[in-house]
C-alpha cells in the first residue's frame, strides 16, 4: 500500500476553497481526462439558467456577461491578455481554421497516435500538397526542420498521459522559423500552462476546466494571427457584433476575437463559474494534488511514475478496466491502456479503493 497523500498542502494556493465546491460528489470517479465534474457553482448557474429561460427572460446580454467573463478567465489560465483568446465551441473548429491557413505545399509536423482532432484538419489539406508527417512523441523537438511550417502536439497525450517537452519543441520551431499548435485540452486545469509554449494554444474546458461541453478557447500570438484566416467568421467575430447581423459586409475585430465562433450561450454561462474558480487558484496547487496521487498509484501498480496526472499501464483485454467498473470506479481505457486520472475531488482513499480493484 503507498504512503498516505498529505493533504495538508491542498490549504495554498485557494486549493482547499476549490475542493470545497466538489464536496460530496467524485469519490471514485477517476476520468477527468474523459470528462470533468461540474462544481457547486457551475450547477447552480445551470439550475437558475433554467429557469431564467422557462421564465422567457434569458437574453443576449446576459450570457454576453458570461463570455466576456470566461474570456478574461481562460486569458489568466493560459497567462495572456484576453485580447489574445478567442472563443468557439470545438478544438477541431481552431485546429481546422489553422489548417486552412497553412500555405500550400508546406509541412505539417505531427505526432504519432495524437488525438484525432488535431490532426484531422490538416489530412484534409493534403490534396493541395500540404505534407503531413506524424513522428513519436518523444521524437518531435528533433524531426523539426528547414520544411516545418508548423508543428501541432498535444501537451498531454490523451491516450498515455506523456507530457510533451515544450520547452525543447518551441526552441527546435523557433530554431528554423516554424510556427507551433499546442492542444492543452488534457493539460489545462491541472498543468501550469505559459504562453510561449505555442503560437496557438487550443483548449476544450470540459474536462480538466469542468465547464459543459461546447466552450473551447484559442490564445494566439498577434503575429501568427496575420497569417490566420478567419474561414468560420460569422455575426460574433464583428467589431461589434450586434452591428455585423446582416450583410453586405462588416469589419471583423481587430483582436482575436475575429476568430470567435457564435458561442453556445447556457454551455458558456454553466462553464463561467468553474472557469472563474480555476483562473483563482494557483495551478501549481492542483498539480501537486493531483500529480501526487497518480504517482502513489503508480507507485501501488509498480509502474513508472511519469509526473502527470493520468496514469495508463497496458490493458489489452481490459480487465483492469471491468475490475475498476466493477468496483464502482469510473475509468477509462483507451488505445490498449486502462487509464486513470487523478484531479481535485480525488483524495488517498480513491488510490486506496483502486488499488484494492486491482489486486495490489
Amino acid at each position: 500500500m503507498p504512503a498516505s497523500v498529505d493533504l495538508a498542502a491542498s490549504t495554498i494556493g485557494g486549493l482547499a476553497r476549490l475542493r470545497d465546491e466538489f464536496v460530496g460528489i467524485g469519490a471514485g470517479y477517476l476520468a477527468a481526462c474523459t470528462g470533468g465534474l461540474p462544481p457547486a457553482g457551475s450547477v447552480a448557474a445551470a439550475r437558475s439558467d433554467l429557469e431564467l429561460w422557462q421564465r422567457g427572460e434569458a437574453n443576449p446580454a446576459h450570457y454576453d456577461e458570461a463570455v466576456a467573463a470566461s474570456r478574461a478567465d481562460f486569458a489568466r489560465i493560459a497567462g495572456v491578455e484576453p485580447d489574445r483568446v478567442a472563443i468557439g465551441s470545438q478544438t477541431s473548429v481552431f485546429a481546422g481554421m489553422v489548417a486552412a491557413s497553412v500555405p500550400d505545399g508546406a509541412e505539417v509536423l505531427c505526432v504519432d497516435g495524437d488525438f484525432s482532432s488535431v490532426v484531422f484538419p490538416f489530412l484534409q489539406h493534403e490534396r493541395r500538397g500540404v505534407r503531413v508527417r506524424h513522428v513519436p512523441l518523444s521524437a518531435l523537438a528533433e524531426s523539426v526542420d528547414e520544411s516545418t511550417w508548423l508543428v501541432v502536439y498535444s501537451l498531454v497525450q490523451s491516450a498515455t498521459g506523456a507530457i510533451a517537452d515544450a520547452r525543447g519543441i518551441r526552441a527546435a520551431a523557433d530554431e528554423v522559423g516554424a510556427r507551433v499548435l499546442c492542444d492543452v485540452t488534457q493539460a489545462a486545469g491541472w498543468l501550469p500552462l505559459e504562453a510561449w509554449t505555442a503560437d496557438a494554444m487550443i483548449c476544450h474546458t470540459y474536462k480538466w476546466l469542468c465547464s459543459p461541453r461546447g466552450v473551447c478557447f484559442m490564445a494566439v500570438s498577434p503575429d501568427f494571427a496575420e497569417d490566420l484566416t478567419a474561414v468560420n467568421a460569422g455575426w460574433y467575430a464583428g467589431e461589434d457584433p450586434w452591428v455585423s447581423c446582416y450583410g453586405p459586409s462588416a469589419p471583423l475585430a481587430a483582436s482575436a476575437r475575429r476568430f470567435d465562433v457564435s458561442p453556445a450561450w447556457q454551455a458558456v454561462h454553466v462553464g463561467a463559474p468553474a472557469l472563474r474558480l480555476f483562473a483563482s487558484t494557483d495551478i501549481r496547487a492542483i498539480h501537486d494534488h493531483d500529480v501526487a496521487l497518480a504517482n502513489a498509484l503508480a507507485d501501488g501498480l509498480g509502474v513508472a511514475a511519469s509526473g502527470s496526472a493520468i496514469v495508463t499501464w497496458e490493458d489489452p483485454d481490459g480487465d483492469a478496466l471491468a475490475r475498476l467498473t466493477a468496483a464502482g470506479m469510473v475509468a477509462s481505457g483507451r488505445a490498449g491502456r486502462a487509464r486513470v486520472a487523478f484531479h481535485v475531488w480525488n483524495d488517498d482513499t480513491d488510490v486506496e479503493s483502486a488499488l484494492r480493484a486491482l489486486g495490489r
